[in-house]
């Protein structure tokens, strides 16, 4: 139930981020047993497998799907590290964010961009060469993409310039970012 309604509430994926890891600690704590965590696991691996067809029907559940599996990822720990099974589906999904039809989407920019604040220096340290690849296609499609609006280019430009930053936008950075943003 906690998954269903983050598929159809994007709000609600970080609290059920939380709630999901939460119960997953619990039983491991009382039970020898991880019913709830494969449950959780097995439903979220459907989701991925069938995000291409999810996408097409609604960019709303696709970004629900792609935000609850990050924040699982952020919060879901293996002895104080991150999942290292959720690794490649959470940039699979950044990756197909990154597609040049998914850049003239300002939800889906702002999907990625939100998802990459939180996660990419994480990400970064557990796989730098597709962190890379990602951020490749993020500055040719910064560059080179005539069709995006001017929210998804100062989305693309931050998250180049917070990258190139070790993930840590300086204090004048963050304020010419917010306050365009706030300006347009």
């Amino acid at each position: 139930m906690i998954v269903d309604q983050a598929l159809k509430d994007s709000s609600l994926c970080r609290d059920a981020g939380h709630v999901c890891c939460t119960l997953v600690q619990v039983e491991a704590k009382c039970s020898s047993t991880s019913v709830f965590r494969r449950n959780m696991l097995t439903r979220l691996q459907q989701e991925f497998m069938r995000r291409e067809a999810t996408r097409q029907r609604s960019l709303h559940e696709w970004v629900c799907v792609v935000s609850l599996l990050c924040n699982i990822f952020d919060n879901l720990k293996v002895n104080n590290s991150p999942m290292a099974a959720l690794v490649d589906p959470v940039y699979d999904c950044l990756f197909r964010l990154a597609q040049a039809d998914a850049l003239v989407n300002e939800v889906e920019v702002d999907c990625l961009a939100l998802q990459l604040h939180r996660l990419g220096e994480q990400l970064e340290k557990l796989n730098t060469r597709r962190m890379d690849e990602l951020f490749f296609l993020l500055r040719d499609g910064f560059l080179l993409q005539d069709d995006l609006s001017s929210m998804s280019r100062l989305l693309l430009l931050e998250l180049l310039e917070c990258r190139a930053a070790r993930w840590n936008l300086s204090k004048n950075a963050q304020r010419y970012y917010y306050y365009s943003e706030v300006v347009e």
